[in-house]
This record gives structure tokens, C-alpha cells and sequence, in this order.
């Protein structure tokens, strides 16, 4: 039986927390399950509201559309979330300039198919820890021209540049991924606010420890604030049947 855990955090330095994360084992419009995490930027609670709302648009659009095709209904939910974002950020001038990331996953017959816009992540978890999505971030830019290495990327200053959001720009462009799960994979999304504080090694030694899915949850979260909590925390764990 599939377990899913979720949480959010608000660290120790922000104010507000603006991640938003939504979980759905059951079936949503032609999709058999929906996970989305999120994470808002914008002025004084802006980014609150971009990344709640841009959730609620998607679950919206996904129940109610007449697509087929998986990756065709998260691409037109997505669309949908950016142009509602941009009509409220011209119409309210404390929302100009506010957006998301957003990663979104879906487990069909044990394939999971993912879309990612930003720099929050989705993580498959067994033996040994991959991270799926790219991020679309200034700084993952640079390492893969050879800029930078993995270890001084953690720590630039501009690690928090992002160069994709729903609602940036009249378009969005999601990346997409397609995986064959395997026995004992499990799935781990979180935002910034986590893979900045913990390196992939220590999120794997946390969920591959003894102990339940909601006490690993909290150990993360708990590392990530002994570790400075910067930002807030947006996680969605999961342990499918493959």
C-alpha cells in the first residue's frame, strides 16, 4: 500500500512560509494520483499566495480536463496557473512580480512522470539518491557550462537566482521526466529551503535510517534547521507499490 508523508516548515528566519504542498493517492480528473510541492516568491505575502494558488489552479485544471495524455494535462494545468498568476500580479500592485517554482508527480502502473518549473526538486530514494529534476536556477546554469562545481554551487550567492517561475513570464516552459520505478524506490520532493540546508548524502542517510516515513520527515526538517533554517520547507515523501 502506498504511503505518502507531507509537511511544511517555516525555518528559523522567515516570517511567512510560502511553500505549498498538496498530496492525492486517489484519483484526480484521469490522473490515479497527484503530488505537488511548491515554492512562492514575491513581495509581503505574495509569494504565500502565488504558490497556493498556482496549487489550487493546477488541481482544478487536472480534475476537470479532457486530455489523455499525462504530460498534455500537467503542461495545459500549468499554463493555466502562470496565466491566472500574471492576471493577479497586474491587478493588484502589492502581487507585482510574484511567482513559483512547482514540481509535480504522478505514479501510473510503476512508472512516475514528473514536471518541474524552478528549483524545487524531486528525488528517487533506494540504495542510493538521484535527483530527477534540473533546476532551473542561475547557478545549476553555470555548473553545467563548468563554471562551477557541485560544492561551490551550494554556497554561491546566487544560489536563490531562478531563471523559470509560473507566472515570470507570458510563457512557461516545464521540464518533463519519465521513470520505470523499480522495487524499494521511493520518491522525496522538497523545496530550496531543504536542498540548501542538507546535501543529497544526508537526506539519503536520514530516509534510508530505522524509523517511520513521518519521523524521517521531521528529522529532515530538524537537520535543515540545525543547519542554519534559512528558508522555509515544502516535503512530499513517498513509498509506492511497484
Amino acid at each position: 500500500m502506498r504511503k505518502t508523508v507531507s509537511k511544511t516548515d517555516i525555518g528559523l528566519k522567515r516570517k511567512l512560509n510560502q511553500d505549498y504542498v498538496f498530496t492525492a493517492d486517489l484519483p484526480l480528473g484521469i490522473l490515479p494520483n497527484l503530488y505537488l510541492v511548491a515554492d512562492g516568491m514575491g513581495g509581503h505575502k505574495a509569494g504565500g499566495f502565488a504558490s497556493k494558488y498556482a496549487v489550487e489552479t493546477i488541481v482544478e485544471k487536472v480534475n476537470s480536463s479532457k486530455e489523455k495524455e499525462v504530460f498534455s494535462v500537467l503542461n495545459q494545468a500549468i499554463a493555466e496557473a502562470n496565466k491566472r498568476l500574471r492576471i493577479k500580479a497586474a491587478e493588484d500592485e502589492s502581487m507585482t512580480g510574484m511567482g513559483t517554482t512547482l514540481v509535480a508527480a504522478t505514479i501510473s502502473e510503476g512508472i512516475l512522470r514528473v514536471a518541474n518549473v524552478g528549483d524545487s526538486r524531486l528525488y528517487l530514494i533506494n540504495e542510493d539518491i538521484q535527483q530527477i529534476t534540473i533546476d532551473h536556477s542561475l547557478v545549476e546554469e553555470m555548473v553545467r557550462m563548468g563554471g562551477l562545481n557541485r560544492e561551490q554551487a551550494r554556497n554561491h550567492e546566487n544560489k536563490n537566482i531562478i531563471t523559470r517561475a509560473i507566472g515570470a513570464e507570458p510563457d512557461v516552459n516545464p521540464d518533463f521526466f519519465e521513470v520505470q520505478l523499480k522495487k524499494g524506490d521511493r520518491i522525496f520532493m522538497c523545496t530550496d529551503g531543504v536542498s540548501n540546508m542538507l546535501t543529497d548524502e544526508e537526506i539519503l542517510a536520514i530516509l534510508n535510517d530505522n524509523g517511520t516515513e513521518e519521523d524521517k520527515i521531521e528529522r529532515v526538517v530538524a537537520m535543515a534547521n540545525e543547519h542554519g533554517g534559512r528558508d522555509n520547507m515544502g516535503i512530499v515523501f513517498i513509498s509506492p507499490e511497484v
